[in-house]
This record gives structure tokens, sequence and C-alpha cells, in this order.
């Protein structure tokens, strides 16, 4: 593990550099929100939705005009009263605002319902795309964010072979991660602060970052992924405080809520790094999952299968709720 800290100092006029500045040195930022005055305000260099996100934007006033604009591309692309087609080309216009105001990517996600159906994923993943092309969206911009499941594994690897990049989300486990990196997902999303949460629930105590399981969990899977040359991006998420953050310095990627993001820039000190790939030994054989290893090992884990079941649940809950609304 790596232990190299960061000046909070600059050469020029000894001028503080928050904690914030210091982490985006080693590791991506990512906005966890689909606030689009949030996201301009706070230069992420990317961004991510999901359905919980989506319904919150879709109840602001503010975006009301966004609503509308679904409506009107669902009537030009000859699907007016569908309500599969509204829900699509909201998320997609969503994305599309966000990508003005953010560099890099941002993630679309899969309906939850189709989380255990292969072939629907890939047809949902391959319209979400044909929309961003209607919407002259370059897709190498886009990453289509579907559930770990193995079915969403599956899909996520021929939607890979054809040049569409995916986000494996709802990580729990390594057994999880590595199905997703072998299948080549450009990258996956482990969840930290749900691990913790679970684990705290079932009685654990934890009191610091390094007793924290949701950090163990996403050092492990980052430091199993460069010995063994997975190129698949770790993008840790769900985070519950900023010292959970710090702890996986250096991670390629973090998915930050605004708050913690705020929080992280008024933070004066020096930050140390946890997490290079430099520092990693390499592993030079091991044994790739199996579809019966998978389900056995989601099977064996309690916090891993419960997790994921209530992560599916909720999001489904919530697209329900966003199609209600639009409706």
């Amino acid at each position: 593990m790596a232990d190299v800290t960061s000046p909070a100092m600059t050469t020029q006029g000894m001028e503080t550099v928050n904690k914030r500045e210091q982490l985006a040195q080693w590791t991506s930022l990512v906005a966890d929100t689909g606030d689009l005055d949030m996201i301009a305000a706070l230069a992420p260099e990317d961004a991510t939705t999901n359905p919980s996100l989506l319904l919150a934007a879709a109840r602001d006033e503010r975006y009301r005009e966004l609503l509308d604009q679904a409506a009107e591309l669902t009537r030009a692309l000859g699907h007016a009263g569908d309500i599969n087609w509204l829900t699509d080309t909201s998320a997609c216009l969503a994305g599309q605002a966000i990508l003005e105001r953010v560099p890099g990517l941002v993630s679309t996600e899969v309906d939850a319902r189709l989380s255990f159906d292969t072939r629907a994923t890939v047809e949902k993943a391959r319209r979400l795309i044909s929309i961003y092309r209607e919407l002259d969206v370059d897709p190498s911009r886009i990453l289509i964010k579907i559930a770990a499941t193995w079915e969403g594994i599956r899909a996520a690897q021929i939607l890979e072979e054809e040049g569409t990049r995916c986000n494996l989300t709802l990580v729990f486990n390594q057994t999880q991660a590595l199905a997703a990196a072998e299948a080549g997902a450009t990258l996956i999303s482990p969840f930290v602060g749900r691990i913790y949460d679970w684990h705290r629930k079932n009685g654990m105590e934890i009191n610091t970052p390094e007793d924290d399981p949701g950090v163990i969990s996403v050092r492990q899977i980052f430091n199993t992924f460069k010995a063994r040359g997975l190129d698949t991006i770790v993008m840790g998420a769900s985070f519950r405080n900023a010292d959970q953050i710090e702890a996986l310095a250096g991670c390629d990627k973090l998915t930050i809520s605004p708050a913690l993001l705020e929080e992280l820039a008024g933070r004066d000190g020096s930050l140390t790094r946890r997490l290079d790939p430099e520092l990693v030994a390499p592993e030079d054989s091991w044994t790739p999952v199996s579809e019966a290893g998978f389900r056995w090992q989601m099977n064996d884990d309690p916090m891993a299968c419960d997790l994921l079941a209530d992560g599916i649940r909720r999001f489904a809950k919530d697209q329900l709720a966003l199609e209600a609304l639009l409706k």
C-alpha cells in the first residue's frame, strides 16, 4: 500500500492546498448528483446518474423544461405515449445537459428491472446510445450503467465488444468485481457506504476507516486488478463520510456527493496517498470467475447478496416513481 504524503502547501507563496485539490492529483473526481447547477459549480471531471438522482431532478421545478423536451423528443422519434421511451429520452437529455458541464463522461443507467435479463439489457443499452446519437452526443462519452448481476455482466461483455462502454454498479464483493473486469467492463462501482451500513446494522463496531469493511473491500479490489493487469477502472461510490474518501486516495475514480466534495474542499492539511498501482506486486496466474463460482460466492456472502438485491429493488422503485411522475 502506498504511503505518499502530498504537501499541503504550494511553493509559490506557501498557499494552502485543500484536500480535494490534493486528492485530484491521483484520483479522478466524479459528481454523484443530478443537480445541473451543482455539477457546474463543483466542476468535477465526470458525473454519474441513477433513477434516484433523476427522480429528484424531475421533481425540481428548475428542470421542467427538460421534461418538456423529453416529451417532444419522444414524439419526434415516433413513440408518443410510450412511458419507457419517455424515461429513456429524459435520462439521455439529462446526460446531454450534464456533459455540457463536465469535460469527461456521464453514466446512464439501464432500468433495474432488467437486471436479470441479458438480452433486454443489451437492447435497452442500444436504445439509449441511439437516443444519444439523435442528440449528437459522442457515444464515447457515455457509460451504460448496469447492475453487476451475472446477467448484467454478460450484457456488458456484449456491449463492450460492440464498442459501448459500461459501468457495472452495485458491486459489493471481489467476485462481482473480477467477473466484471474479466468481461471487459470499462468501469466498476463498488459501494463503500452500503457495505459500511450493513456491517454496522449487524453489530460490527467500526471506529476508523482502517476497520471499515467498505474501504477494505475497495482497496482489495483495486490491488487485485492492478496485480493482474486488469484495465477496468475502479470507482469507489456511496460514501458516508469524508474519512472514507481520504482512505481511498489514489483509487482510479471516486464518485462523491456535493456535500462531501465541499467538505473535502474545506479540509486543510496533508493527504496521504493510500492506493498506488506502482507499488502492487504482479500476480502471475489465477482462475477466472465461472458462472457457478459467481453464483456460489454471491450465495455464500450474505452482505453482497442482501445489498445487491436491495439496491436493485431501490432503483426499480425509483424508476416506477419516475415513470409515474412523467405520466
